[in-house]
């Protein structure tokens, strides 16, 4: 996989290029987060560390949307949903719940895990396996249910 600040320049001179202002801005919107961070951690960051920050961009999306659309402000949660439409792009290709069940059951078949109470042991595994490629909250749930 190349470089994400690369990646993030390119699609940044094809969206000028082609007059996607919404593209464009929430590219720079992620620029600056990264750049934040680099100028707080006064580092440059790597890849992995870049993927996070999107991830993070994306999982506000999503809080973000969930709240708008609890309030009745469709308007608001239309416009965080195309945003985030765009950091998926950058993102790799998230699981299914699927897919994740299936990681979750081998997990749990593994530690011998049989209640609620071992949430804790089963969490941390299932999200080195999953990490950057499926929402917590998303496997908080699967393996609530699956213990349950």
């Amino acid at each position: 996989m190349s470089d994400p600040k690369t990646l993030l320049n390119d699609a940044l001179k094809e969206a000028m290029k082609s007059k996607d202002n919404a593209t464009r801005d929430v590219i720079r919107l992620l620029q600056s987060a990264v750049k934040q961070i680099e100028i707080d951690t006064r580092k440059e960051l790597t890849a992995d560390e870049i993927m996070d920050v999107l991830q993070k961009e994306a999982k506000k999306r999503r809080e973000s949307i969930t709240e708008y659309e609890k309030g009745g402000r469709t308007d608001l949660a239309d416009a965080e949903k195309a945003e985030l439409v765009i950091i998926e792009k950058f993102l790799p290709k998230q699981l299914t719940p699927d897919e994740v069940r299936e990681i979750v059951r081998a997990v749990i078949a593994e530690t011998g895990a049989t209640s609620a109470k071992d949430l804790n042991k089963v969490m941390p595994l299932v999200m080195a396996k999953v990490k950057g490629v499926a929402d917590g909250k998303l496997v908080n749930q699967i393996v609530k249910e699956l213990l349950s």
